[in-house]
């Protein structure tokens, strides 16, 4: 996450404010319990109704102020957060534009999308929440624990008893969840990998009739999915009724303690419904903050991985030349060249050597996978010879300035790819300033 901070920056005062309101929210809640108890202890045990009128009226009060700083610092942290996602997956779309095509198969399609769709929106929501609960939970927790024993040290000891016994619990689930997310979006990016491979490759398995087993093969990887989901939802699920069986306990426990107290005139009955109120807004920010802290643990996931594929060099390196198509004669030259694909087994070029002068034709021939269109992505650099030396009217290709060598040479591929929208848009691709007779010829 650090390594994306800095696209954080521009909204260093909405992730001041944002928190700063959402604590002032928490303040007007702790001032609940005891508006409450005044209500019973001054207003409904004293038979005054004034009390009851003006403790009344305070509640409205504390409830419309903590709504308007609710609001407010959800208004910073949505802005905060939205612009930080924004400018993350601008900043990825346009790193992953510069990727060589070696370095683009490396990353691997399927894992570019999940990081610009499903990860750049968990670390987006783990931003929003933390901006927001990441100082209001533990707030709560331990400003209700010290409001409990403003009231009363002797039954709030039950507080610093439960406490623990919460937070063990909670953070014991969470460390067991937290390493499940990284698995299970793990599982969702071969699951993108394989639609992908079926949704690009749907003729070639049609034509071999093939449907049938892709279903099989796809299925199985998103049964084992789902079977990953729902075994880290089970363990998540524990946490809700452990955390109430605790705090109903220590609820019974209060309010025996509390009973004992009255009866003994050291504790009134509203100070008993004030600190049930404080154990009660205890249990839910603890179960908001476990949620909370397992939410920003997958977002920090999400956000290494968005990380290291921003961290992966373009894989090609440029020189300042200028290309001038008349400086020779030679319009391409290889001089003994290889080139190894990343983490093959052997080359898939060796030792090629030609010339190919200018108005000469040459036909490359060969089986498939014999490296022929390894050989005209040599010429056009779409990635560098791992061996020997390219050449392009008398210079080596990695010589000249970005953009030079794609503006001479022309490539044809084998699989015609349209890109969404009209015909007209698509052939501006090769010279956005061509007129219509252009576009026509």
């Amino acid at each position: 996450m650090r390594r994306l901070l800095k696209y954080l920056r521009p909204y260093r005062l909405q992730c001041v404010l944002a928190p700063l309101f959402k604590l002032l929210e928490a303040c007007m809640d702790l001032m609940v319990p005891l508006a409450v108890a005044a209500i019973i202890n001054g207003g409904i045990a004293a038979g005054d109704r004034g009390v009851v009128l003006s403790r009344f009226g305070l509640l409205i009060a504390l409830a419309v102020a903590g709504m308007l700083f609710s609001f407010t610092a959800q208004w910073f942290a949505a802005r905060a957060s939205v612009g930080f996602a924004t400018r993350v997956r601008q900043a990825l779309f346009d790193h992953a534009q510069r990727l060589s095509p070696t370095a683009h198969d490396q990353v691997g399609a399927d894992a570019l999308i999940t990081r610009l769709t499903s990860d750049v929106g968990q670390v987006q929501n783990g931003v929003n929440l933390a901006l927001r609960l990441l100082l209001r939970s533990p707030f709560i927790v331990f400003g209700a624990m010290v409001m409990a024993f403003t009231i009363d040290a002797r039954a709030a000891l039950t507080f610093a008893v439960v406490i623990p016994v919460l937070l063990a619990v909670v953070f014991g689930v969470m460390a067991l969840c937290i390493p499940l997310y990284g698995k299970v979006q793990g599982a969702l990016d071969g699951l993108l990998g394989k639609t992908r491979e079926n949704l690009t490759g749907v003729r070639v398995i049609r034509a071999f009739g093939r449907e049938r087993d892709e279903v099989a093969a796809f299925d199985a990887r998103n049964e084992a999915l789902t079977r990953m989901n729902e075994f880290v939802g089970r363990l998540s699920a524990i946490m809700n009724p452990a955390t109430y069986l605790i705090v109903n306990l220590a609820t019974a426990a209060l309010i025996y303690v509390g009973a004992l107290r009255v009866d003994g005139g050291a504790l009134r009955q509203g100070d008993v419904v004030a600190l049930y109120n404080y154990m009660a807004q205890i249990i839910v920010e603890l179960i908001k903050l476990a949620s909370l802290i397992i939410t920003i643990n997958r977002s920090l996931a999400c956000a290494r991985r968005v990380a290291d594929v921003m961290d992966v060099a373009p894989g090609l390196e440029y020189g300042d030349k200028a290309l001038d198509a008349a400086a020779s004669d030679e319009a391409v030259r290889f001089d003994d060249v290889s080139y190894a694909y990343p983490e093959a087994g052997a080359e898939a070029l060796t030792g090629i050597s030609f010339t190919a002068r200018v108005g000469q034709t040459i036909g490359v021939i060969g089986g498939t996978g014999c490296g022929k269109s390894t050989l005209m992505g040599l010429i056009a650099r779409s990635f560098d010879a791992t061996g020997g030396r390219v050449s392009l009217f008398g210079r080596d290709v990695r010589e000249y300035a970005q953009g030079e060598v794609i503006r001479h040479v022309g490539v044809v591929p084998q699989q015609a790819l349209l890109f969404e929208g009209t015909i007209r848009s698509n052939l501006l691709w090769g010279d956005e300033n061509a007129d219509d007779e252009a576009l026509w010829r």
